[in-house]
Formats: C-alpha cells, structure tokens, sequence
C-alpha cells in the first residue's frame, strides 16, 4: 500500500511492524461539546484506512483513540454547565459513541479518556523523562517545555527553526498565533479546577502531553507505525508529540503521520458563529441519514479539502438509493446459468477497488469503480444476460467493498429500522391492496400518501408492493 506520510511530504510504501500488526493511534474528539460533522469526516476517513488495512490487507490492527477530557475547553464547559468535569465529559462521550454507531465506526481496541488513572501516571512518568534528559522548566508553577533543547522540532510542520523566538512560552491548551514558543507539559494547579499530585508541584496535564503517554503506554515501544488525525493537529499538537515523545524515549515516535484534510460547508471555514458546525442530529432532523453522510465523507480524497452542502448531502443520497435498488433488484433475476463475462467484469472490478484503495486510500476511485460495475450489471439485466449462477459472485464482491467502504451495509440496515414499525407498513400495504380490490382507489392513495409523509416509500411491481425508507 502506498500511503502519504506528513513528515516527508511523500507517499511511501507501507508495511505493518512485527506480527503483521498496525499500531495506529488517533487523536479523538476533545469532550467539550457533540462531535460535528468536521470531526467525523477525519474519524470515517481513518476508519476506512482501518478496515483497508485489516480487510484489504489481512494486517491485524491495534487501534487507539482517546478521548480528551480535561483541558481548558472542558474545565470551562463543566463551570458553564455547574457539573464536575467528569460527569460533564461523559456526557459528550456518550454522544459521540452513538455518533459513531449511526455512522458505521468499527470500534477500536482502545479508547482510553485522559483523566484515566493509569494514564495520568503515564503522562506524570513522561514528564520526569522528560526532567531527566534536560527538556524542561519550571516557571510560575508550570513545567515547560523548552523547544531549544530539540534541534529538530518543526520538521513535521516545515518550521523555520531559525525564526523561533527563544524563551517565548504559551500556557494554553490552544495557540493564539501560529508560533513556536515553549509548551507546557503541566500546568500549575489552580482553586477552581482540577489537579493532581503526581508530579510536583501538583497541577494537571497539558493537552498535547495526554495523546504522547496514552499512545506510548498503550501501543509499546517506539516508533508506532500511523499517527492519524485533521490537518488542524499538525501544529502545534502533533508537532509538540513529537518533541516530547522523542526526547523522552530516544526513538521516533511513529513511522507514518497520516492527516485528513478540512472539510468546508458552503465554501466557507466551519464555525460556531456562521452556525454551520452541523451534528449528526442536526442532519436527521433535516430528513438526511447517517449512510448518506459517511458516503459524502468519503466521496472526495481524504487530503483534498471537501466542501460540504445540503444539495451533495441530497445527491449522496441519491447515490446509495440507487446502489441499494440495484442490491434489491439482483433478488429478483430469474435467469438461469451464469456468464464468463459477467464473472470478468466482477473480477476487474474488485482488482480495480483493491487497486484504488491501496493507493494511498482513494476513496473517490473506489466508489467510482463500485458505480462503474453497477452500471454495467443493471445493463446485463435489463438486456436479460445475467443469470441466478452470477449472482452469488456479485454479491460477494459488493461485500468485500462494503467491509472496507462500511457504507452499504449500513444504509440496508437503516432501511430494516424504518421512520415506521415494520408491522405497520405490511399492515397498511394490506389494506392498500384490500381497497385497490374494492377499487377505493381514492381511499389506496391516501395510504400512499400518508406512508410518504411519514419517510416509507411504497413501489408496485409484477412481484407486489415493496416498501423503502425515503
């Protein structure tokens, strides 16, 4: 598989550390407020670069994503909210975790929370590495950082060390500006927030200190293969992991850096005071499913910027209504036998998806060639040249894209939890068909009618009447 690596500003082939495991870490949600849709564009694309490495591949993979949950956004979010951090935090988590099932997420092997009591004593034993080897400061209760003492920090953000200003620190969680200056590893305890004694004088972690021990404690040794996350962790985050990771161990830190670029919304930045930073709920309160979501976060490059609207949400939608329809109308081929051609097609078609995902995971090409073979195979259909003896094949080639794509699978299963009770639907499709018999036709209609008011679409055919989600 080739796949780009930040740090060299290249694609690079990729092979799995020992065993035929990936270790991958991921930088997860910080658990101030509900993960938007932005969030989620990283969390599929890295999800789809699991199952391309487990499915595709046949590696093992050993995933971690953590959570953040104390930060300065968290602290002021729990004061807003009058709760204690973790009570505060928890329910942001459990949010994302339904979040993350309505979109198809495999779950990872880990996903530890910062405040975690093994991983805090982590971060308190990075921290005396740290002290050991020279790195660090005290000032004002915190311990700092001190970027001076690395030679090479910036290379993964292309900084220009010479432009550094020394002896420069920022005491935030978040930079105001984007210029290197001395970080803090642990910041000084202060009345109303909380704080450990693990480290003296007593305080609480820095952010970017969290992701470097969680991701050492709980994949081992250095370097981990992929280092995933947004384009926006490069710096400082990712950048400060690095610095505190090496310095402390003496190793590199990952083999890979692997960034998902920005998604936009109507051509402009996401942001709370446009009031386009959109949720998952606020995309089904629109009428919209979390199928058609994952598939236009996947329908662009995951290092190309992707702008999202209303109308490309519609349009995704569209396009799994037709896979889906295409899905359901192989049950109904009644020709015998099977086609060498068909099989063929089938096969070029899955050595073209393999092609396009070990491409540093075109997702774009992927789909294209899963549209590409439905085209075709529709056309077989209606020109009578696909038999029942094909079909079997089919179906286990869109399996084997969808383990890997994790978008098909989950518009059926949306279409199997109906806006209405399954027995409703078969309920009223009878007493549609009892009043077209007594040629009530006004009295079928209005059935129709309110099943589509209410999401569930009815389609007659020589076969029956056939129900779907709208």
């Amino acid at each position: 598989m080739r796949l780009y690596n930040t740090l060299t500003r290249s694609e690079e082939n990729f092979a799995p550390g020992p065993d035929n495991t990936v270790r991958m870490y991921t930088c997860g949600l910080t658990v101030y407020a509900r993960g938007h849709i932005g969030n989620f564009r990283t969390f599929i694309c890295v999800d789809v670069l699991r199952r391309t490495l487990k499915y595709l591949l046949g590696y093992r993979v050993k995933q971690v994503m953590n959570f953040t949950d104390v930060d300065d956004r968290t602290i002021i979010g729990a004061k807003k909210a009058g709760m204690d951090l973790r009570t505060y935090t928890e329910r942001h988590i459990a949010d994302f975790r339904d979040d993350a099932r309505a979109l198809g997420l495999e779950e990872v092997e880990e996903s530890p929370r910062a405040t975690d009591e093994a991983n805090l004593h982590a971060m308190a034993d990075l921290v005396r590495l740290l002290e050991k080897n020279g790195h660090t400061y005290v000032s004002d209760g915190s311990i700092y950082f001190k970027i001076s003492t690395m030679p090479r920090y910036g290379r993964l953000a292309h900084l220009d060390h010479e432009g550094m200003k020394p002896g420069a620190r920022v005491d935030a969680d978040t930079y105001a500006k984007e210029d290197a200056r001395d970080f803090v590893l642990w910041k000084a305890s202060k009345p109303d927030e909380p704080a450990w004694d693990l480290v003296d004088p007593p305080g609480r972690p820095g952010w970017h200190l969290e992701c470097s021990a969680m991701a050492l404690r709980l994949l081992g040794e250095p370097p981990i293969d992929i280092h995933a996350g947004g384009v926006d962790l490069i710096f400082p985050h990712h950048e400060n992991e690095i610095a505190q990771s090496e310095c402390a161990t003496g190793k590199p830190f990952s083999r890979f850096w692997v960034h998902v670029e920005y998604l936009i919304v109507d051509e402009q930045k996401m942001s709370k005071s446009l009031g386009n930073t959109y949720t998952i709920p606020d995309v089904v309160i629109r009428g919209y499913r979390p199928s058609a979501v994952r598939y236009l976060l996947l329908s662009a490059h995951y290092r190309k910027q992707l702008n999202f609207t209303w109308a490309s949400l519609g349009q995704a939608e569209e396009a799994l209504r037709r896979l889906t329809d295409f899905l359901v109308r192989l049950g109904t081929v009644a020709r015998e036998g099977a086609s060498g051609d068909i099989a063929a097609r089938v096969g070029q078609a899955r050595r073209d998806f393999a092609d396009a995902m070990q491409d540093d995971l075109n997702t774009a090409a992927a789909l294209g060639v899963v549209f590409e073979l439905v085209r075709s195979l529709r056309s077989a259909i209606d020109a009578g040249q696909l038999g029942t003896g094909d079909v079997p094949g089919i179906r286990q080639a869109f399996d084997e894209f969808d383990r890997v794509l994790g978008v098909f699978s989950l518009r059926l299963a949306e279409d199997d939890q109906p806006p209405v009770p399954v027995e409703e639907i078969e309920r009223l499709i009878e007493d549609r068909q009892g009043a077209r018999r007594r040629r009530e036709f006004a009295a079928a209609d209005r059935i129709r009618d309110d099943l589509a008011a209410r999401g569930v679409l009815l389609e007659d055919g020589t076969g029956g009447t056939r129900w779907k989600r709208k």
